[in-house]
């Protein structure tokens, strides 16, 4: 890898920096259990709902919890009562203050970027909804670490090339660190970026995406691995 090339290291937030998913997961098995008598598949049923609300909602723990709440109203209706939907609700509100605890290795690993590469700008790029991504930054302690922070409602080739532009780089000049190969890697590489693949254990569903190979795309099991390309 071409190292000397890179100018700009853009790091994912959720699922890649800290633990999300899995609390998201169980706001859902929460749903299924409530909507499971009325259906036959609770998780296709919370898709559906996800995937028509995607345009005008977006992403984010307040998107998520409106698609949850309409998906039990749909498939329950008048089968479930106010205190099991307001117990629905409730949780679903939980994940506005999720603890954002930085995955093993992330902290050494950025302060090792962060005292050994002074070439390199470090940008946290994450998609969703801005006042819950900010606050989850915080709470994470990561802030210092960075040296600007871009949030979008999606993460495309246009919001790429958009990361790109303010930061004053060339797509060949960017590094794009995820766990996402919908989002971080795909599109990262599309535009002619680097990317740096960390699978999470879990993956939400429209994040899912077919596995593939690229020239450009590095495939990590740990974030310190990071390490091996950048320093």
């Amino acid at each position: 890898m071409p190292m000397n090339e890179i100018r700009v290291v853009a790091f994912d937030a959720d699922d890649t920096l800290w633990d999300c998913q899995s609390h998201f997961e169980q706001v859902e098995e929460h749903l299924y259990q409530l909507i499971a008598p009325y259906c036959e598949n609770p998780k296709q049923e919370l898709f559906q709902t996800e995937s028509g609300n995607m345009a005008d909602l977006g992403y984010g723990c307040k998107a998520f919890t409106i698609s949850i709440i309409e998906t039990a109203l749909r498939v329950g209706g008048a089968h479930l009562t106010a205190v099991q939907l307001s117990e629905l609700l409730a949780h679903s509100k939980s994940l506005l203050h999720l603890p954002a605890t930085p995955l093993p290795g992330v902290v050494d690993t950025l302060r090792e970027l962060r005292a050994e590469r002074e070439d390199l700008r470090m940008v946290c790029f994450t998609k969703g909804e801005l006042q819950d991504q900010e606050n989850k930054l915080r709470r994470s302690g990561l802030l210092p670490f960075f040296d600007d922070v871009e949030i979008t409602s999606d993460k495309g080739q246009k919001e790429f090339l958009a990361l790109c532009e303010h930061q004053q780089v060339h797509p060949s000049q960017l590094l794009m660190v995820g766990n996402s190969l919908k989002s971080d890697c795909a599109p990262a590489l599309a535009i002619g970026a680097w990317a740096i693949h960390i699978p999470f254990h879990v993956t939400w569903q429209l994040e899912h995406f077919e596995a593939f190979d690229h020239e450009r795309m590095f495939s990590v099991e740990r974030f310190s691995d990071i390490r091996k390309y950048l320093l």
